[in-house]
């Protein structure tokens, strides 16, 4: 079996959702009748099709998660995270403004995994830039969290772990 990481790290805005909590819905957001998230106005909020898969993989595979956000609007990412019924797939959320690298930091001292053994999902390159520098694989997404970009974002930390 290929070498898995000790920590799979998300970002949530255009990662695990397509938009940005902050300016794109309109908390409190709430779950209606028919099970649809919705927010303050009444529309519908959804995830990306493969992120419920792609998490309840993760767990399986015995690999925790964490999220990495820096949004302003913490109390409605996390408020998304219960709605959605992920926040049981999450160990650890760092959702706060300011850098990726201290989510990093702070994450490190939770868990106390190294760097070298986590893996990040994020869609804005700059934060790729910075987390990489630290010794984490990092994965830029492109159009979203999908079963995909897991399966070669995981084939491509064992191909690190082994080396060239």
């Amino acid at each position: 079996m290929a070498r898995l990481p000790k920590l799979s790290v998300f970002d949530l805005d255009y990662t695990l959702w397509p938009f940005w909590v902050d300016t794109h819905v309109d908390p409190p957001c709430h779950r209606s009748g028919d099970g649809t998230v919705r927010d303050s106005r009444s529309r519908t909020i959804r995830l990306y099709p493969d992120v419920p898969e792609i998490l309840e993989r993760l767990l399986g595979l015995g690999v925790p998660v964490a999220a990495a956000s820096r949004t302003g609007e913490i109390e409605g990412a996390n408020q998304l995270l219960e709605l959605f019924d992920l926040i049981r797939y999450f160990v650890h959320r760092e959702i706060y403004p300011g850098s990726k690298v201290t989510h990093f930091q702070r994450l490190q001292q939770k868990t106390g995994v190294p760097f070298s053994q986590m893996i990040f999902f994020d869609d804005e390159k700059r934060n790729i830039v910075d987390v990489s520098k630290l010794g984490v694989t990092c994965v830029h997404i492109q159009n979203g969290m999908n079963l995909q970009t897991l399966t070669q974002g995981l084939e491509t930390f064992a191909k690190v772990q082994v080396g060239p």
